[in-house]
């Protein structure tokens, strides 16, 4: 399992809480998307279903070669459990939220005996996903955790928590990485990539190595370089409007589709922070409407090359007149 880079803090809070010999329960890791939060839920069940059954490991790497490693890597370690959206074969796409009978089913977790050691640990990646039924399941084994289970809990926003379940976990805040921290981390994940690829993604990925990687082979530095053309420059011949929404309209330019649905409305925010009075206002306004525009065009299957006509059409009102 690839490295975990940025995240020291999250580490030792963690692995002092085990070596103390009581470790909470719960364990809220909380931040923005990509950052790695999922990345330490899955090393950290490692290093607490390894320590548990062999004291004498030291550091917070299991290797991979462990029996416990390899285990859990097959998905056939009888001590653990991950909770996420369950794949639907018949849509081609993943359930909207975790379901209640999903949290249920830990119960078949919980009535034996921990197989490897007297711990077991169990991932919710991530908590946002639960559905309401499924987080009032939840909690009631958090207010009354099975002896020796760790609950894991991802969430890229957990003010959207029931307060009741943020009340029983130890908070971990995980933020976007530092420089160093995330050329390393992007090294690591693309060790092919020349060095110019990878400063292009990395500024795309603002901090958070998984939404870099989304970018990554899509020629992101010619797509920001075409958006900001026409928000510097304006459109009035709508030549710019159109070139970029022929450039994105077939099956083939989808991941770029959806990194620029991605990153427009990010470009006019920034744009935005520089303004002030009514140019500020005008600015949001057109933010709002690039935003929900943005945010709803998979969804609603709306046609790519009239989605990114509209958008870049919002980007040219943003040009000095």
């Amino acid at each position: 399992m690839s490295a975990l880079y940025g995240h020291d803090e999250a580490i030792a809070a963690l692995v002092a809480a085990e070596r103390s010999g009581r470790i909470h329960h719960a364990w809220l890791l909380a931040g923005p998307k990509g950052v790695g939060k999922a990345r330490f839920a899955d090393l950290a069940a490692r290093y607490l279903l390894g320590r548990a059954a062999d004291p004498s490991l030291a550091g917070f790497a299991l290797p991979d070669e462990h029996r416990i490693a390899k285990l859990l890597a097959a998905g056939s370690h009888p001590d653990f459990a991950r909770l996420e959206r369950a794949w639907r074969d018949k849509t081609g796409d993943f359930a909207k939220n975790i379901a209640i009978d999903q949290v249920r089913g830990l119960q078949r977790l919980f009535a034996t005996t921990p197989t490897y050691s007297d711990r077991r640990v169990v991932i919710v990646d991530a908590a946002d996903d639960l559905e309401a039924p499924a987080a009032n399941a939840l909690l009631k084994n958090l207010e009354e955790p099975p002896a020796g289970t760790v609950f894991l809990l991802v969430a890229h926003a957990p003010a959207r928590l029931l307060p009741t379940i943020r009340s029983r976990c130890r908070l971990l805040r995980f933020r976007p990485l530092e420089q160093g921290a995330m050329a390393a981390a992007l090294a690591d994940a693309m060790p092919d990539a020349d060095a110019a690829e990878r400063a292009a993604v990395a500024e795309a990925g603002e901090g958070a190595p998984g939404r870099a990687l989304r970018f990554a082979g899509l020629d992101i530095a010619k797509l920001d370089a075409a958006m900001e053309a026409i928000a510097r420059e304006g459109d009035p011949s709508n030549a710019k409007r159109a070139a970029l929404a022929q450039s994105l309209a077939l099956k083939a330019a989808q991941p770029r589709y959806e990194a620029l649905l991605e990153r427009l409305p990010s470009l006019i925010a920034r744009i935005a922070r520089g303004r002030q009075g009514q140019p500020l206002a005008d600015a949001l306004a057109l933010w709002e409407k690039a935003r929900t525009l943005a945010g709803s065009a998979v969804r609603l299957s709306l046609d790519p090359q009239a989605t990114v006509f509209e958008l870049a059409g919002l980007l040219a009102a943003l040009a000095p007149r």
